[in-house]
């Protein structure tokens, strides 16, 4: 439950902070499509909004935003905006054509249901951005026909750590029932990388960059699933540019990423990246003794969970359809490292007070419980 209240507060979160143009130009060169199209987003000014539309005009699609205008607003300033409102004001969207939908930013049903019934006579493929939080817990592995957790009370509109997940599966029903085959659900895990300034993950190597002792959770090789928004913009566009339907978990593929191996990248980017070099030592607290000092998984340590109990495969969800699909995950390296760039051009009363993980002090306190526990 930690991990669904943490995701259902970062999505309620404010606006990020503006993305430098050097983050993009790392990404890797994109051909043009084949066949240009016009792709309308719901959003768009945010986190994962803005490396879709990045890779989408790099690729020669035309792009509309449909969002309150309030955020980013100087952003692709090549980008048509419709204003509007989803729990209220959508006409702006009537009568308009495009060859797909891109919605980023459904939370409730009811706003899912009243879009996709207005723009299904002239937009012929609706896309909706879900999470693996739809599942009930991660005690086993989740493939996509797994059930899905379920609300006690379906009118229920206010979003929670308990009403997130299942919020989320009864929009992709929604969206299902109005496009059926139509219909693209993609389940993204931890969304990471740069521009996220929910700090989930930027939380590690921004640490490495501080330097000194480091509390980590659990044991090096405790398994991790994550997934780069770059990555996840990929997918997005190749099921957009392909037709292709069906619902699909995205995250790095089942074993592959480790905590240990996200903190050696976290220490190595900083270590490149920072000056004067930071000196860093790292000590791996179990995670019964981090129960013990009320150190909560996945909001004071970001990105792990304990192998065990509804956790126990919480690493372990299955992508093998979107692999076949076109996923293809970056190295972990590769992301560490942006994000360390990215985090670094941040103002920097943002990189002094990090929206996850441990404080200086409180880590300090563990370190020094972890040091002075009885041998």
């Amino acid at each position: 439950m930690q991990r669904r209240k943490f995701i259902s507060s970062a999505a309620a979160m404010a606006a990020a902070s503006l993305v430098g143009d050097h983050v993009y130009a790392r990404v890797n060169p994109v051909g043009r499509a084949s066949k240009p199209l016009s792709i309308l987003i719901l959003g768009g000014t945010r986190f994962i909004g803005v490396h879709m539309t990045t890779l989408a005009l790099a690729r020669g699609h035309k792009i509309t935003f449909f969002n309150r205008g309030r955020t980013r607003i100087d952003m692709f300033p090549s980008v048509e905006r419709i204003k509007g409102d989803r729990n209220d004001a959508i006409d702006g969207l009537k009568d308009r054509k495009f060859d797909a939908v891109v919605d980023n930013s459904g939370y409730v049903p009811r706003h899912v249901k009243t879009v996709a019934e207005l723009i299904k006579p002239n937009v012929a493929r609706y896309l909706f951005i879900s999470s693996i939080s739809v599942y009930p817990d991660f005690s086993v592995p989740r493939g996509e026909d797994s059930p899905v957790g379920k609300l006690a009370d379906e009118a229920n509109e206010k979003v929670d750590g308990e009403s997130y997940g299942p919020l989320k599966a009864l929009c992709e029903q929604a969206a299902l029932k109005v496009y059926g085959d139509k219909t693209t659900v993609l389940r993204p895990g931890l969304i990471v990388g740069p521009d996220d300034n929910t700090d989930r993950f930027t939380y590690w190597p921004a640490r490495a960059a501080r330097g000194g002792a480091i509390a980590a959770p659990g044991a090096p090789t405790n398994k991790i699933q994550v997934i780069d928004v770059r990555d996840l913009a990929a997918l997005t566009l190749q099921c957009i540019e392909q037709d292709t339907g069906g619902t699909f978990n995205v995250v790095s593929e089942p074993g592959r990423f480790s905590i240990g191996q996200l903190l050696d990248h976290s220490v190595r980017s900083a270590a490149a990246l920072v000056k004067p070099r930071p000196r860093s030592t790292v000590s791996w607290i179990p995670a019964d003794f981090l129960e013990q000092q009320k150190v909560l998984a996945w909001s004071d340590m970001p990105a792990w969970f304990p192998p065990q109990g509804t956790e126990a495969a919480g690493a372990a969800t299955p992508v093998t359809r979107a692999l076949a699909a076109g996923l293809v995950v970056r190295p972990l390296a590769d992301t560490v490292r942006d994000t360390l760039a990215w985090h670094l051009k941040r103002p920097a009363g943002e990189r002094e007070k990090l929206r996850a993980g441990l404080d200086a002090p409180r880590e300090a306190a563990l370190l020094k419980a972890w040091r002075d526990r009885p041998k």
